[in-house]
């Protein structure tokens, strides 16, 4: 007798066959591989900002954009005051902001709705999963009518709060953001700050805070003073709960990020990708001017983290100061391309070189991993990192790819192509809404690991066009 499972497979065949971006077999529909996106809510969130100005609300939308994008969840950020900005090109004063100004109040409701009207395209014809409304909120009438809203479009809502009352933390955010702000271009710092003050106080007198018995059934964190504190309540599904552990380690202290690949490989020499190579001579003439480099910066309590193969080991071994190895630092794998050169895997695998150079992102190795799967690896360093304070990070091509597409925010058809050249140290310091980036080429020389993009991806190209841009090895 067959069971149920086999008598459908025998009454039913279906022909199998690889999805070669996934490496997974599934049924073959039409002749051609079913493609699903791979989606992480069951319905789509929506993420709204409280409080009042100058409390980083800005800071953490941008932030949490960029997290959720670069962990695969499509998300964008809807600023209203954007929306206000292009509504009334000139910005006068404080007196907008009035809540007695009726026709100020009626611009900016309408503004408001003109921004709903696009979180609604964005989540149910664009095919977001989140969307971040970034605006003040302050009225329990304003957060009631976005909850009414999500509901008629059944979305998931979730409230973001941050609440500060230190005034130094609020006057640095207004010198630091505000004063950029288009609103103020042409206006000195001492009148700007005067403005920018009396329009909190607009806010102040309405504002009406996420309350733990009138709002208890509401999903929401409540962030208080930059951090120190927080409350969640009704924490609901995956994404909720990812929102949550993400915002509870950012941190707003100055600090600085070093990266570097390891010094030069006897396989980088070879041009062969992947293994387990140590450093090549000139690989360890980069880790002395390294140690140099870090010692002219004078940097307080500066952490090192390593991979735990041996080229980024002996690199970090050089700088004479404690270091912490990561096995999830460790370079993408190449499965079954380990320590091949491009010619070589054009040669026995054209059909794989072919796919990987028409969705680099998303290929997965035979037995190996694909970019995606590295971001995944990599997000509970990257999380790690977000709590950390100056640190350097001596890892591998692919993996300093996948943090400066986080901090730059880079999309994943960007990120494969990112240049991260050997014997350079690129320092990030994590600005109000980005990240400034300083290049410092250490002056050793070394080989170009760097592919670009090939115009040519078609798999019944010719081996000199798929080898077109290859850099040059012994």
């Amino acid at each position: 007798m067959l069971d149920n499972e086999e008598f459908l497979l025998e009454s039913h065949p279906r022909e199998l066959t690889q999805n070669p971006l996934r490496k997974i077999w599934m049924p073959c529909r039409s002749g051609h591989i079913a493609q699903r996106r791979v989606c992480m809510t069951n319905c789509p969130t929506l993420i709204v900002t409280v409080g009042l100005p100058a409390r980083g609300k800005t800071y953490i939308s941008k932030k949490l954009t960029r997290y959720l994008n670069w962990i695969g969840v499509p998300t964008k950020e809807f600023n209203v005051g954007q929306y206000r900005r292009e509504c009334l090109k000139i910005y006068k004063s404080f007196e907008f902001f009035r809540p007695d100004n009726e026709e100020g109040l009626k611009i900016r409701r309408q503004c408001a709705m003109a921004a709903l009207n696009d979180v609604r395209q964005y989540l149910s014809v664009e095919g977001g999963q989140v969307a971040v409304f970034d605006a003040t909120n302050t009225t329990r009438e304003r957060r009631m009518t976005i909850v009414k809203f999500a509901e008629q479009n059944s979305f998931k809502v979730f409230f973001v709060e941050s609440v500060c009352e230190d005034p130094d933390v609020i006057a640095q955010n207004i010198v630091q953001v505000k004063l950029d702000s288009p609103d103020y271009i042409h206006c000195n710092t001492e009148d700007a700050v005067e403005d920018f003050m009396k329009r909190i106080k607009c806010y102040e007198s309405s504002y009406q805070p996420l309350d733990e018995v009138l709002d208890r059934d509401l999903s929401y964190i409540k962030i208080m003073d930059v951090g120190r504190r927080y409350l969640v309540n009704r924490v609901i599904g995956h994404i909720q709960s990812r929102i949550v552990y993400y915002l509870m380690n950012i941190h707003i202290t100055p600090r600085s990020i070093y990266l570097c690949r390891h010094g030069e490989s006897d396989l980088n020499i070879k041009g062969r990708i992947g293994g387990d190579s140590g450093l090549s001579s000139r690989g360890k003439e980069f880790a002395k001017h390294l140690k140099k480099f870090i010692q002219e910066q004078k940097i307080k309590d500066l952490k090192v983290w390593t991979s735990q193969m041996k080229r980024t080991i002996q690199t970090a071994e050089f700088l004479g100061v404690p270091y912490e190895q990561w096995k999830s630092l460790n370079e993408i794998d190449a499965g079954v391309c380990e320590e091949m050169m491009y010619e070589e895997i054009q040669k026995h695998f054209p059909l794989e070189f072919a796919l990987r150079d028409q969705d680099k992102y998303r290929y997965r190795y035979p037995k190996g991993e694909s970019y995606e799967d590295l971001v995944q690896r990599l997000e509970p360093v990257m999380m790690e990192l977000e709590r950390q304070e100056n640190i350097l990070v001596i890892c591998h091509q692919a993996v300093m790819r996948c943090f400066l597409a986080y901090f730059l925010d880079k999309t994943a058809d960007e990120l494969p192509y990112i240049k991260c050249p050997l014997h350079t140290v690129l320092k990030l310091t994590p600005m109000a809404y980005g990240c400034k980036v300083e290049s410092v080429y250490l002056g050793v020389d070394s080989v170009n690991t760097h592919r670009d993009r090939p115009e040519n991806v078609n798999v019944q190209r010719s081996t000199e066009d798929a080898l077109q841009t290859v850099p040059p090895h012994l």
